[in-house]
């Protein structure tokens, strides 16, 4: 796969991925397309030595991998880890607003969204919906409207004359958004299982409940006068994803190798679908159940937790240590904290400098300011919970947690081309 083929095939998955379920289907998709078989965790499994298989839990979290040919008590799991999940405005259980004749939605914020940029978009609204058929039986199904159905209108300059010196956002107040007007009474409800009829589920008597993002239905694209940068929605970390999956399919057969991304994380990763929560921990008790085995495996294996890094910003030059600001199109960034924050070691560092030369792909380091407060990731979380060793990384980017992003148009590929030959490492 070249760059040109890696970067078509990743708007298109960014593009049909606009909630954490979709994503998970995106991803499954090609799974089944390379000959993986997905697993039921209610089910027995039964797995051969060099096939793929994929677990799914709660519709927005995914465990792929290929079954070792080797010893993995010894050779141990070369695991790549990130989220599915983007800070979004998500729409209320009991959404309907009518005010001076327009209809709106009541919305939640999830997780540290940058808000301003909401404003004045080309809104859509996918997730997943809960439905009761004719027969009784509970169902579910992803729904995306696809087509622009709401925007959240800014107000006017002249009514707010020092909007550009210090309007601060009141997200209950000012974020509903605009689906129209007149119409009396609507329930979104009824508007939900109309679309859902229209995406050919005719069966829906009545819908329950639902988990439903909004998102700008802008695609994504490439920008600049030489294509340098990937202009998209939910980069961080749908991007990620992407390279584990791609450097996973395009992986040779033969070593543990796994790619694990997790719903939460931007919102703490506590849940059972999150980092926090127990599923790697049972996925891999499922497979080795025996704990000597199980817990020499973990000593031999390595974790790469890949989630964005933040450029060095041109306007905000004074945000990064002078010198750990990494470069949009410098290569993947190496993520450094003293404290914890990220679970990068000398070791594991180590590993990645050197597989990065061997494929001629530079790397970059982020240290945030000692004057500031730094993020986090599922690296620390798993490292943590399963006492695996573990490294931080990420593609730069610009415009983190916002509607929309900015990263390299080369970054991604190189991370890729890094991360396949982790996968066939014959030890770590």
């Amino acid at each position: 796969m070249n760059l040109q083929t890696f970067n078509s095939d990743l708007f298109s998955f960014l593009d049909a991925s606009p909630s954490p379920w979709h994503a998970v289907e995106s991803m499954a998709a090609r799974l089944n397309a390379a000959g993986f078989t997905e697993l039921m965790e209610r089910d027995n499994w039964r797995t051969e030595p060099g096939k793929g298989y994929y677990v799914i839990r709660n519709g927005s979290s995914i465990i792929a991998w290929r079954a070792p040919q080797t010893a993995v008590e010894t050779s141990g799991w070369r695991l790549v880890g990130a989220h599915t999940d983007s800070p979004c405005l998500r729409v209320k259980p009991q959404p309907e607003a009518n005010r001076s004749d327009y209809f709106q939605l009541g919305v939640e914020v999830y997780g540290g969204a940058l808000l301003n940029p909401w404003f004045d978009r080309d809104l859509s609204i996918a997730g997943r919906v809960n439905y009761r058929d004719s027969r009784g039986d509970l169902c579910q199904a992803l729904v995306n409207f696809e087509r622009p159905v709401a925007t959240i209108p800014s107000l006017a300059i002249h009514l707010d004359r020092e909007a550009n010196k210090s309007r601060s956002i009141n997200a209950q107040t000012y974020l509903p958004p605009v689906l129209g007007q007149g119409g009396g009474k609507q329930m979104f409800r009824d508007l939900l299982a109309q679309q859902l009829s229209v995406q050919g589920v005719a069966d829906v008597d009545r819908v329950l409940d639902y988990e439903l993002c909004f998102y700008d239905v802008q695609g994504a694209g490439q920008v600049g006068l030489e294509g340098e940068f990937i202009a998209s929605a939910r980069l961080d970390n749908l991007l990620s994803c992407y390279i584990g999956l791609q450097a996973l399919l395009a992986s040779s057969a033969g070593e543990g190798q796994v790619l694990v991304c997790n719903d939460h994380e931007e919102v703490g990763s506590m849940s059972a679908a999150g980092a926090q929560g127990p599923m790697l921990k049972q996925w891999l008790e499922r497979l080795m159940p025996e704990a000597q085995a199980r817990n020499r495996a973990l000593a031999s294996s390595m974790m790469i937790s890949a989630d964005n890094a933040h450029a060095l910003h041109p306007n905000f030059m004074d945000k990064h240590d002078e010198n750990h600001g990494p470069l949009i199109n410098g290569g993947p960034v190496i993520k450094i904290n003293a404290n914890q924050r990220y679970a990068s070691n000398s070791e594991t560092s180590s590993l990645f400098r050197e597989l990065a030369a061997q494929v001629e792909e530079p790397v970059q380091s982020f240290v945030v300011r000692s004057d500031m407060g730094c993020g986090s990731t599922i690296g620390p979380i798993t490292a943590a919970e399963l006492g695996v060793r573990t490294l931080d990384i990420g593609v730069p980017q610009f415009a983190m947690h916002s509607i929309r992003e900015l990263a390299g148009s080369r970054d991604a590929y190189s991370l890729f081309r890094i991360l396949k030959p982790f996968y066939e490492l014959e030890s770590v």
